[in-house]
C-alpha cells in the first residue's frame, strides 16, 4: 500500500474510528491513543490491505480489538459523566425547556445504552450512532448476520423497556 492509498482510504475513517473508540473507552486521551495505534498497526500491516473486501470494518474491529485490550489491561472504569458525550446544541431559539428536557432525556438514553452488556452496547453504537450496515457490524465484530440482527433487536427492546419503566414509574 503507498501513502497515497493509505491517505484516500484510511484516514478519511479516522474519525469514525475515534468515535467508536470515545464510545467503548469514554475517555478522550485513551480513544485517541487507541486511533493512533490503529492506524499505526494499518500502515504496519499493509500487505494486507490488498487481500480486505471492507478496509473500514477491518480498521473498526482493529480499534475494538485495542479498546477491549485497554479495557482489561488497565481495569478501565466507565465513566458514568456523558455531559461531553451529548449535549444537544439549542436550535435557533429553541425553548429553554424543551433543550433541557431533550438534554435530559438524551442522558437518560445513553445512560441505558451504558448499562447494558458490552455486546449489545457496541452493536447499538455501531448501528444506531455510527449507521454501519448489519452486514458491516458482523464483519467488525465477526459474528453472524443473524446474531447481529438478534442481538441489536433485544437490545433496542431492552432501551425501550427502561425507557417506558421512567416514564411510567419515574424510577
Amino acid at each position: 500500500m503507498s501513502l497515497a492509498i493509505f491517505l484516500s482510504q484510511v484516514v478519511p475513517v479516522r474519525q469514525k474510528l475515534y468515535r467508536f473508540a470515545y464510545r467503548l473507552l469514554e475517555n478522550e486521551e485513551d480513544a485517541m491513543d487507541v486511533t493512533q495505534d490503529t492506524l499505526m498497526k494499518v500502515w504496519q500491516q499493509q500487505e494486507r490491505m490488498s487481500d480486505l473486501q471492507n478496509m473500514e470494518a477491518w480498521c473498526m474491529r482493529i480499534v475494538r480489538n485495542l479498546a477491549l485490550d485497554k479495557l482489561k489491561a488497565r481495569k478501565y472504569r466507565r465513566s458514568e459523566d456523558l455531559d461531553t458525550v451529548s449535549e444537544l446544541p439549542a436550535v435557533q431559539q429553541e425553548n429553554p425547556h424543551i433543550v433541557a428536557e431533550k438534554q435530559d432525556v438524551m442522558k437518560r438514553v445513553h445512560g441505558i445504552i451504558a448499562g447494558l452488556p458490552e455486546k449489545y452496547r457496541t452493536i447499538i453504537q455501531l448501528r444506531d450512532i455510527d449507521g454501519y450496515s448489519y452486514q458491516e457490524i458482523a464483519d467488525i465484530l465477526v459474528i453472524d448476520l443473524s446474531e447481529v440482527k438478534t442481538n441489536l433487536h433485544r437490545a433496542r427492546k431492552a432501551v425501550r423497556e427502561q425507557l417506558q419503566k421512567l416514564q411510567v414509574y419515574g424510577v
